[in-house]
């Protein structure tokens, strides 16, 4: 794809991984608007992605003020390290909002979109996708659902929507 004026979403874009694929997309002549809940470096929307509402709402105000989404890069990822029953389960829940749920979230409003411009969908998952550990239950547990939320949306999005 050239990514050259396109408008690609890059979730956790304010810092860590996130705010490095902005700056290459920025380097490279695309537009990206990172999505976080801290302001990023050039176009951004401050949003918290554990409440998937705010999430799609801030993907639609992308989509008004840039007429389109050519791509998503889903970044976003937090983590509480601990045994489950030390970690609360407020915060475990939201390590599950934030790195499976806002994910979801920002592709299914980024969707339409996608599809009409043949665009491109991008999560980052983890080693820890993979490979199971103690003390991290959660995060392994999301970005597990990551990589199975990407494959399903590779095989119904053949054709339409490249998927990675």
């Amino acid at each position: 794809m050239d990514i050259q004026d396109r408008t690609v979403v890059v979730t956790g874009g304010a810092g860590g991984l996130g705010a490095a694929v902005v700056a290459a997309l920025a380097k490279a002549g695309a537009r990206p608007v990172a999505l976080d809940v801290r302001p990023a470096e050039g176009g951004h929307e401050v949003v918290d992605l554990a409440d998937s509402a705010a999430a799609m709402a801030a993907v639609e105000r992308v989509l008004a003020s840039r007429g389109g989404i050519d791509a998503v890069v889903t970044c976003a990822g937090i983590d509480t390290p601990g045994a489950l029953d030390a970690v609360p389960f407020d915060a475990w829940e939201r390590i599950v909002a934030v790195n499976l749920i806002g994910t979801a979230a920002v592709v299914r409003a980024a969707l339409p979109s996608l599809k009409e411009r043949h665009g491109h969908v991008v999560t980052i998952a983890s080693t820890l996708a993979h490979k199971a550990v103690g003390d991290a239950t959660a995060y392994c547990a999301s970005k597990f659902g990551v990589v199975g939320f990407t494959r399903a949306l590779t095989a119904e999005l053949a054709g339409q929507v490249g998927v990675t």
